[in-house]
């Protein structure tokens, strides 16, 4: 049970709420499903998430990868977990696309069975070319791109590294072959050799390859700087209003009660204010919302504008699942 000392001490919340969010906290550890394999990018951040909760919530967060179908598994686990807050979904910018890509073949609805709860955070992602591309800025690499027919790898059809290109091309009118590959990994693999032209993919991974010279990085994806790469200019520099990032949520079971919901919102948004996780989270090129943006509103209403903005890209774009 969640007493009043632990309560006003982590959330910070008012006094004449804490008796309602105690009898609403779950009796046992709180699962927070993450739908992708141990040791990525977004496992990684939901784990310093859940390590910090646990410090001042009454009960532990433990991390439960249920990885496959491209996010689906999990998803679906969550979607028909107990809807007293001991599930939670950490997923990504995958999850405005699901009805999109999957259509009636989904046996839940990324809207309706769901409930935002927080943003975490937001990771734009790096434009990456060979070290021996001519392509050296984005003017260049859209004159590139239009020189001439090219190929572009991704993760997959649906991913974000999929879904930034074909934004690009969207609003630019410039052509490239996707190449879907079983992860970015693989992708970067034929990019260093030179067989395509051009890979984008997170922050989080792509960084250290920009850094290293493995590759050279044109242009990050998010609307201002990264600070993982600040010497990169952002897309939106030379396309305006470019912007093609993942990002990480919380989001609860529908039919939570409203005052459970409360109470995560208000611990995540405590945890994601400690220095010590924002400065990990920053080294991973986690971008943290601030305060004002980490409420139950901010994200839903996010997650709203990233499912409009993608299903709308997917359909014009004539995007299908693998």
């Amino acid at each position: 049970m969640l007493n009043r000392r632990t309560l006003l001490g982590s959330l910070a919340l008012p006094l004449c709420a804490t008796s309602a969010l105690a009898q609403a906290w779950p009796d046992r550890p709180v699962r927070l499903v993450v739908p992708y394999a141990a040791g990525g990018p977004t496992d990684t951040v939901a784990r310093l998430l859940a390590e910090r909760l646990s410090a001042s919530l009454p009960q532990r967060v433990v991390v439960e990868n249920r990885a496959g179908g491209g996010a689906l598994i999990g998803t679906e686990a969550v979607a028909r977990a107990p809807k007293d807050g001991s599930t939670l979904l950490f997923t990504t910018v995958v999850h405005a696309v699901h009805r999109a890509l999957h259509g009636n073949r989904l046996t839940f609805d990324p809207a309706g069975d769901f409930a935002p709860v927080a943003l975490v955070g937001v990771v734009p992602q790096v434009i990456m070319v060979p070290p021996a591309s001519p392509v050296r800025d984005m003017p260049g690499l859209l004159d590139y791109l239009r020189s001439g027919p090219r190929a572009y790898g991704s993760s997959g059809a649906g991913g974000s590294s999929h879904l930034g290109v074909e934004l690009l091309k969207s609003m630019t009118g410039v052509q490239a072959e996707h190449i879907p590959y079983r992860g970015t990994a693989p992708a970067v693999v034929d990019l260093i050799a030179g067989r395509i032209a051009l890979v984008m993919d997170s922050v989080a991974t792509g960084a250290a390859q920009v850094r290293g010279g493995t590759l050279r990085g044109i242009a990050t994806t998010g609307p201002r700087r990264s600070s993982a790469l600040p010497d990169l200019p952002t897309v939106a520099e030379t396309v305006p209003g470019f912007a093609a990032t993942t990002w990480n949520a919380v989001l609860a079971p529908s039919g939570t009660p409203d005052a459970t919901i409360a109470a995560v919102s208000a611990a995540i948004s405590a945890a994601l204010a400690d220095t010590a996780l924002q400065a990990r989270l920053v080294e991973l090129g986690v971008e943290v919302p601030p305060a004002p943006e980490r409420t139950i509103d901010a994200a839903r209403r996010f997650v709203a504008a990233e499912t409009a903005k993608w299903e709308k890209l997917v359909a014009d774009a004539g995007i299908r699942a693998d």
